[in-house]
């Protein structure tokens, strides 16, 4: 681990398990939006009241535990909170919408993993982050990250034979002839577009990755993060409630026609956006955010099992083999950055040696030069 803090087994075990639920409750995120585009719930609504949500629970817990060290609130610093919300709020959850009603959420779990190397990539451009092609770890960073844009190209442009033939879900109704109706209606009726689905995800990986990006010099100059991530989403709501104003003027849509459209979206305000932030957030505390990227594979794993059993959709060859890219990339990047820090440490270790031994030769010479001055005189 990158960090002291997992001394105990027992430390370790409540690491792991919170490492766990929270590609759980990531996983049960892609499959509980599906379900809420597929019960009909507007592509803009549901945006708009799982960041209503998001913002009732964060902006209490930033006010008062942030209280006495949050900075001076400037014009600059809302600009820029307004800028990341457009590329980490509005962009971000409007491309994953769009790309998760014209793919799968088994897909959109396997793009995601490409983000570390397109964070690397945005990072490097604007010398954020360095490479070195002359040692391992720049050269693993490279080849991931080529190996991840690789995979979500193969998932993009490659569907590929369907691997499983079964597209009836046990949870979808007890009639042969109403199944049937209902994959017609989620499937055929649809006319998904799966080639635009993957486009969207690009984007919202894109999206994703400049919102890291972009956000790691707001909280060097204004650490409070709890603070920059309320306001992201408050300015994040604004800019979709300005978009619903011209693309939702539908009132019905702004209504709950069911208990399940209800559980949907507080779900993804209250797990997906408030509990996931609380976790993750321990997570990075207490084992580094490489240990925390290392697990969203398992995240794709559970989507794949889930979207299958529930949501019965269908495997493609095309994802399975990009998926594997995607991975490979992830984890290559990944030890790279772990590479670069294990080098980094050493070279700090050198130096803090090499400028020991100077001080110490230093005062010997020192101590010389005035011994010689005394017995002179």
């Amino acid at each position: 681990m990158s960090r002291s803090l997992l001394s105990s087994s027992s430390e370790k075990m409540k690491f792991l398990t919170a490492l766990i639920a929270l590609q759980f409750c990531y996983a049960g995120f892609h499959i509980v939006t599906r379900f809420a585009l597929d019960m009909g719930v507007s592509k803009i609504v549901y945006p708009v009241y799982r960041n209503i949500i998001a913002l009732a629970l964060l902006s209490p817990f930033a006010y008062f535990l942030e209280k006495k060290e949050r900075p001076p609130i400037t014009f600059h610093f809302l600009v820029q909170c307004f800028l990341l919300a457009l590329c980490g709020i509005t962009a971000n959850q409007g491309f994953y919408i769009l790309g998760l009603y014209y793919a799968s959420p088994t897909f959109a779990s396997a793009m995601q993993n490409s983000v570390p190397a397109i964070t690397f990539v945005m990072a490097a451009a604007l010398r954020l982050e360095s490479v070195s092609i002359a040692r391992r770890d720049g050269i693993a960073k490279i080849l991931g990250t080529i190996a991840s844009v690789g995979g979500a190209m193969v998932i993009t442009l490659y569907k590929g034979p369907a691997l499983l033939h079964s597209t009836l879900s046990p949870f979808t109704t007890s009639s042969p002839i109403e199944n049937q109706n209902i994959v017609d209606l989620s499937y055929q009726n649809k006319q998904q577009n799966w080639t635009l689905g993957c486009l969207f995800l690009v984007g919202h990986c894109f999206s994703w990755a400049a919102w890291m990006v972009f956000q790691a010099p707001v909280l060097k100059k204004y650490p409070a993060k709890l603070t920059v991530t309320s306001f992201t989403c408050f300015f994040g709501l604004l800019q979709f409630l300005v978009i619903a104003a011209f693309a939702e003027t539908d009132i019905e849509k702004w209504k709950f026609q069911s208990t399940g459209e209800l559980l949907t979206i507080l779900y993804a305000g209250v797990v997906a956006s408030g509990l996931v932030l609380s976790i993750q957030t321990w997570c990075i505390h207490k084992g580094g955010p490489v240990s925390v990227a290392v697990f969203q594979p398992l995240q794709t794993v559970l989507v794949a099992i889930m979207a299958a059993l529930v949501l019965g959709d269908q495997l493609y060859s095309g994802g399975i083999i990009g998926a594997i890219f995607i991975m490979i990339g992830l984890w290559l990047v990944l030890w790279g950055k772990k590479q670069e820090k294990k080098w980094e440490n050493s070279t700090d270790n050198d130096n803090d040696i090499t400028k020991t031994l100077l001080d110490e030769e230093s005062r010997g010479k020192m101590e010389n030069t005035t011994a010689i001055s005394c017995e002179t005189k």
